[in-house]
């Protein structure tokens, strides 16, 4: 396990004890490498003292927070001997649901005890491709998708995951011609409670809202740069109820750090673009710290990782891998994060 320190030393006159609104919390990171493969990984689950991920070439598994365990499985489309593209990764007290992009789209239930993998859903056709997924509770599931028809493509469980179906677009709002989702790091659907967020992207970015689990919809526009096939959101994460952040830009034009942030504090009614031609351009994923109230961020991608303590105001890079695609919270100094070919922890102090 390599591990590497890196002294913040723009932040070394804020005190890293307590927690202050506009203040850092840390001065230091750590960063130790947990796993190392031929693989790029857009989809992690952090669960308990381990992280479970999927990734190209059919590849999933999890991977202790010391990086001693390993469990490493492949799954091969039997009737083609494709290896899928998983991106997107979700989970219950004892199972682990995958869902791979493009058609045929195969969702796994996975047990965490013996690690077998069930097929419990499959669609086919051009257009689908599934980007993200997660679960309420033990019971309640959702995924999305880019739209087959007139609305986004939706999936929704409620016994466990072992049956889903595909929710109607007589229920969904209609989509705009060109837009749909991006399967960057599986953080498309958020939820809270019983509130779900969905975040779309290409010609149109919008936010689209449920408050009873996916049973009926609203939809709201935001002002983050749009109007093109690979524009808009790309991730969005949600403090609570109320505080939410998008991130995403023109993955054509990945250095323009404008029109690539937004903030809600309403729930996502109402966006608002902040941190404009500052920190990073196109970041492919965004989540909150635990315990800022809502004011620190950390997103990742091609720029490198990057921290905010005023809800996006201002930005600072804390660590330069720009091979990073996805980042999940263990705890409030716990960071795993991935992407090409590795799985690596960040630890801030």
């Amino acid at each position: 396990m390599k591990q590497f320190i890196f002294l913040l030393t723009i932040l070394t006159l804020i005190s890293c004890k307590e927690k202050h609104i506009g203040e850092a919390s840390f001065t230091e990171v750590t960063v130790d490498t947990l796993l190392q493969d031929d693989i790029s990984i857009r989809a992690i689950t952090i669960d308990n003292d381990k992280v479970w991920y999927a990734g190209s070439n059919g590849k999933w598994g999890s991977v202790s927070l010391n990086g001693e365990d390993k469990l490493q499985k492949v799954i091969t489309q039997e009737q083609n001997s494709i290896l899928p593209e998983f991106r997107a990764i979700t989970q219950t007290k004892n199972d682990v649901f995958i869902i791979n992009v493009a058609s045929p789209a195969m969702l796994y239930k996975i047990s965490k005890r013996e690690g077998i993998a069930k097929q419990v859903y499959t669609e086919e056709g051009d257009k689908v491709f599934y980007d993200s997924m997660q679960f309420y509770n033990d019971k309640e599931g959702i995924a999305m998708g880019d739209p087959t028809d007139e609305c986004l493509s939706v999936i929704k469980t409620t016994d466990g995951g072992e049956t889903w179906h595909k929710i109607s677009c007589d229920v969904l709002p209609n989509v705009t011609e060109g837009e749909a989702g991006f399967a960057a790091s599986d953080t498309n659907v958020i939820i809270k409670g019983g509130k779900t967020w969905i975040v779309s992207g290409g010609k149109k970015s919008r936010v689209f809202y449920s408050t009873d689990k996916g049973e009926s919809w609203e939809v709201f526009d935001t002002p983050i740069v749009q109007g093109s096939a690979m524009t808009g959101i790309f991730s969005a994460d949600f403090y609570d109820e109320n505080i939410g952040f998008a991130v995403g830009g023109d993955y054509e034009q990945q250095d323009k750090n404008s029109g690539n942030k937004i903030l809600t504090t309403d729930g996502g009614k109402s966006w608002s673009l902040v941190g404009e031609n500052t920190g990073f351009g196109y970041a492919s994923c965004v989540q909150f710290l635990p315990e800022s109230n809502g004011n620190e961020l950390l997103t990742c991608g091609p720029a490198g990782v990057f921290y905010s303590y005023d809800r996006g105001k201002s930005w600072k890079k804390v660590y330069d891998d720009t091979t990073l695609h996805t980042l999940r919270f263990a705890d409030s100094e716990t960071v795993i994060a991935a992407g090409r070919n590795k799985i690596i922890k960040l630890t801030l102090k």
